[in-house]
């Protein structure tokens, strides 16, 4: 069960890409105070948290209602994850500093920045993956601290600016994505693999 909080903690911290939503978040809160950025930054966590329980817990309700195999869907997900991790290695803006400062929490910053189309894919195929109850448990644990661990990243957003600049944070994303592309391979070949058989 050890492994398996340390597989979904470090699979899910990825996938929320933490450095690309910081460097989001640094950009469409840069007027703010430090007390109005770290309130935003708790509004992302929460509303992040409520997306992935959300989609984590009942996604295998959510195939059986659709019609979907989870095999199809593993084939999807890793191809859109696969897009969104080139996306982030070749450095793409995905964020606009224009967007009104009291709606950003939750739009776009938790939905689609953090939960973007690939990370939901993934959070569905990871959460129709478990099949027992302490499973279960161990995998919504292992979420649970991978959003805390970027929600206090959010809250100390400045600090890591003046330690890191923004170039390391650009080539902390970089890598992040190199990452995220070898995940998307997985789930797409895993499924591609289980479809054939």
């Amino acid at each position: 069960m050890l492994q398996l909080f340390i597989n979904i903690f470090l699979k899910m911290f990825l996938l929320l890409t933490p450095f690309f939503v910081v460097s989001a978040f640094l950009s469409l809160t840069k007027d703010m105070s430090k007390s109005e950025r770290q309130r935003i930054a708790i509004k992302v966590t929460f509303a992040i948290i409520l997306a992935c329980f959300v989609l984590f817990l009942f996604g295998s309700y959510l195939f059986s209602v659709l019609g979907i195999t989870l095999d199809a869907f593993r084939i999807g997900a890793g191809a859109i994850l696969f897009l969104s991790a080139v996306s982030l290695v070749q450095g793409k803006e995905a964020v606009s500093a224009q967007e009104p400062k009291e709606y950003i929490a939750v739009v776009p910053l938790a939905i689609p920045i953090t939960v973007g189309p690939g990370t939901i894919g993934a959070l569905l195929v990871m959460g129709a993956g478990l099949k027992t109850v302490p499973e279960k448990i161990t995998a919504s644990l292992g979420l649970l601290c991978a959003v805390i661990a970027v929600g206090a990243l959010l809250i100390a957003a400045g600090r890591l600016e003046s330690i890191l600049g923004q170039q390391g944070l650009t080539i902390l994303t970089k890598l992040t994505g190199l990452f995220l592309s070898a995940i998307a391979a997985q789930i797409f070949f895993t499924g591609l693999v289980s479809f054939i058989n």
